[in-house]
């Protein structure tokens, strides 16, 4: 109990400090602003590891794409994966809900580093608009985007069925995706008490290649992510 309030304390209190550090830079460059994200990456990893003893482990690093346009998947548990993985690609493009862009500061952060916004149930629907959007951001950025296929948050043991948005922008941007396994609920599951003394592993996968039917490619994705969240539990 009384570790979790000090890790409560000390993570939600830097990155207020981070983000009141960071204000001035909503009127200089957006790389400024992006770099205030991956320092907040930095610092969720350091109070995981100093405050609640996690040890974090990333796997497949040489599977990371590069040097050519990509989109990556990653399974959802809880804050971590949205912060931590700034660190480990070039700043991605997050898809988020609209009601985030309305939090004060935060949601200024999120609109300033060309985050894409959603309403409720509209990536489940052929909007030819929204995805026209996505392939414009993804065209003229070298960040790829990402998205949590899952919708929302889970359970650890939890495997909802991905959503079909995914898939959908598959077809649209054609190009390649990067799937990443990543559980870190049972830590810091999405509801109750953070539990110390235990491992987050980050396993980056080999890619799929964007020559798939996008049915197809959903039913893969959801079984890699799957069958490796199976290995890390």
């Amino acid at each position: 109990m009384l570790r979790n309030f000090i890790f409560s304390l000390f993570f939600f209190t830097g990155i207020i400090i981070i983000s009141i550090i960071f204000l001035p830079s909503f009127f200089l460059p957006k790389q400024v602003v992006l770099f205030g994200g991956k320092l907040m990456g930095h610092w969720t990893s350091f109070c995981l590891k100093f405050f609640l003893s996690t040890k974090i482990i990333i796997k497949g690093t040489e599977n990371i794409i590069r040097d050519e346009k990509f989109f990556i998947a990653a399974s959802h548990q809880s804050m971590f994966e949205t912060f931590f993985l700034q660190t480990l690609f070039n700043s991605p493009v997050f898809i988020l809900k609209k009601e985030l862009l309305l939090i004060p500061i935060f949601g200024w952060y999120l609109k300033k580093i060309g985050s894409i916004s959603i309403k409720r149930g509209q990536i489940t629907k052929d909007n030819l608009s929204f995805y026209d959007e996505i392939s414009k951001v993804v065209t003229n950025s070298d960040r790829p985007l990402i998205i949590f296929p899952q919708g929302t948050r889970v359970l650890p043991d939890e495997r909802p069925p991905f959503k079909k948005g995914a898939s959908r922008i598959y077809e649209k941007l054609k190009i390649a995706c990067q799937p990443v396994a990543i559980n870190s609920g049972y830590v810091w599951p999405k509801s109750g008490r953070k539990v110390s003394n235990r491992t987050i592993t980050i396993s980056i996968m080999q890619r799929i290649n964007n020559d798939l039917e996008k049915d197809i490619f959903l039913k893969s994705l959801e079984d890699k992510i799957y069958s490796e969240l199976n290995l890390l539990n």
